[in-house]
């Protein structure tokens, strides 16, 4: 501790050097830093068990006991990492104490989403011999990349509002600023410890220090993905109630007829979107996505007429259809971090593996029942694992869309097959278009061949604000 803080927190997030800053926070004498000291999926470092005497289950129970042990027990003054998807539970702790030191990492977002792509094709993320250095290109995917942008910028404007309201400031630093030693001892001073850096740590050596172009493999597509964004938010209408995301680029217009369908996630995407495909007479892969404000507004003034819609989808079908595709699978696209938490912290009875054959539907209800359990928490704000689109509340979701614009129609799955047609009608297509919709096939069991009362309590448990706003009985 000193005069002026008890401990320290850095805002950052993966590849803006973060750990180069807590190398050299370390290298002052009477500073320790604990690593990702909140990271739902280890605590500290990886292969790390506890920090200080605390486990992950003591920090899991009590996320405020770790806080005090680092301000308490530190070698000197005491902190930690944070990124945004951290333990959500920590944000209102440290904000709302002015005894606890902000330091603001940040870094151009180009450059940061750059280097965490060749990172996940290399598999390293630090470099301390320039001898083992492997070697990458990334590939730049415009939507993704749209979506990191929105997500650093929504938590970045938080972290600025939150401030703001509690009369407080922070030590901002920018990615460049790590290299000056002149920097690294103002923030010395800032924390208020007397200890000053001659030189800094060089046991972390820059991992891509070449021009970004030269990073890049399809840098075509990067130059046409910069294009269309509106880098100084022109496009934006002024609105002072607090941000939320409206998830713009997850939204799907048909090819030519004037409809946008705007997803809640772990809802009937696959089979709208077949339907919006069928209607043109094309193949999915030819709708209309990744827009962004300023690409959708233009959309919908280039279609006059047009119509958006949602579909909501029964709790305990959305539930399990986020089950089976994000957790108990292994496959391409399901959350492999997030599961490995649940199976070994939450004891989420589950295989390691992808299920085999001995997965019966004793074995799928149990199981399902307790991801419903985990999730009435984690909505609860109970878990560090961040609240995933996959099943947070569609009150909230709808909630969220209407950030830009709320849908024209809120349809229901029962619904689709008599509604869908007459959206469609209003918007000036031809009823002898109207196509079928598909049923999508089940990835496990089949809902029906595991439902049960309990299982439909312990998601009523988990989605009480959505029965009630939305008038859902029992799934059957």
């Amino acid at each position: 501790m000193t005069d002026a803080f008890d401990y320290f927190i850095v805002f950052a997030e993966m590849r803006t050097g973060s750990n180069f800053l807590e190398a050299n926070l370390n290298a002052l004498d009477g500073v320790t830093c604990h690593g990702e000291a909140f990271n739902p999926h280890f605590i500290g470092f990886p292969n790390k068990d506890e920090i200080l005497g605390i486990t992950r289950e003591m920090r899991e129970d009590s996320p405020e006991k770790l806080i005090e042990t680092i301000k308490q027990f530190s070698d000197g003054l005491g902190g930690f990492r944070y990124f945004h998807d951290h333990d959500p539970r920590v944000i209102d702790i440290a904000l709302n104490d002015p005894r606890c030191a902000k330091i603001i990492l940040t870094r151009n977002p180009l450059e940061s989403y750059v280097s965490w792509k060749i990172a996940q094709e290399t598999g390293q993320w630090k470099l301390t011999n320039v001898k083992r250095r492997r070697d990458a290109k990334a590939t730049f995917n415009a939507a993704e990349f749209e979506m990191h942008v929105e997500e650093l910028q929504a938590f970045q404007v938080a972290l600025l509002n939150r401030l703001q309201a509690e009369g407080q400031t922070a030590f901002y630093i920018a990615y460049e600023d790590l290299q000056s030693v002149e920097v690294m001892n103002g923030l010395a001073r800032y924390l208020g410890v007397d200890a000053r850096l001659d030189s800094l740590d060089d046991s972390l050596k820059p991992q891509n220090p070449v021009a970004l172009e030269e990073k890049v493999a399809n840098a075509d597509d990067l130059e046409r993905g910069l294009s269309r964004l509106d880098r100084f938010n022109l496009a934006r209408t002024p609105n002072f109630e607090p941000r939320r995301g409206p998830v713009v680029p997850s939204y799907i217009a048909a090819a030519h007829s004037p409809l946008l369908y705007m997803p809640i996630r772990s809802g009937p995407e696959a089979q709208v979107q077949g339907w919006l495909a069928a209607l043109d007479g094309v193949a999915p892969d030819a709708l209309l996505s990744g827009f962004n404000q300023k690409t959708l507004r233009q959309w919908k003034r280039d279609h006059v007429g047009h119509r958006t819609f949602t579909v909501l989808r029964h709790p305990v079908a959305r539930l399990h259809e986020a089950f089976c595709r994000k957790i108990l699978t292994t496959n391409e696209g399901s959350f492999t971090k997030i599961r490995n938490t649940l199976r070994r912290f939450h004891k989420l009875p589950i295989p390691g593996q992808e299920p085999n054959d001995n997965w019966d539907l004793s074995a799928h209800q149990e199981a399902f029942i307790a991801f419903a359990q985990f999730v009435k928490m984690n909505l609860s704000g109970q878990t560090s694992i961040r609240v995933d689109a996959h099943w947070c509340s569609q009150t909230q979701a709808i909630a969220n869309m209407g950030e830009f614009a709320l849908p024209d129609m809120v349809l229901r799955e029962d619904q689709m097959q008599d509604m869908l047609p007459s959206l469609a009608i209003s918007a000036g297509v031809k009823a002898s278009l109207l196509p079928d919709l598909t049923p999508s096939a089940p990835l496990f069991f089949d809902l029906a061949d595991i439902y049960n009362a309990d299982i439909e309590n312990a998601v009523q448990e988990a989605y009480q604000r959505d029965y009630l706003m939305f008038g859902f009985s029992s799934w059957a």
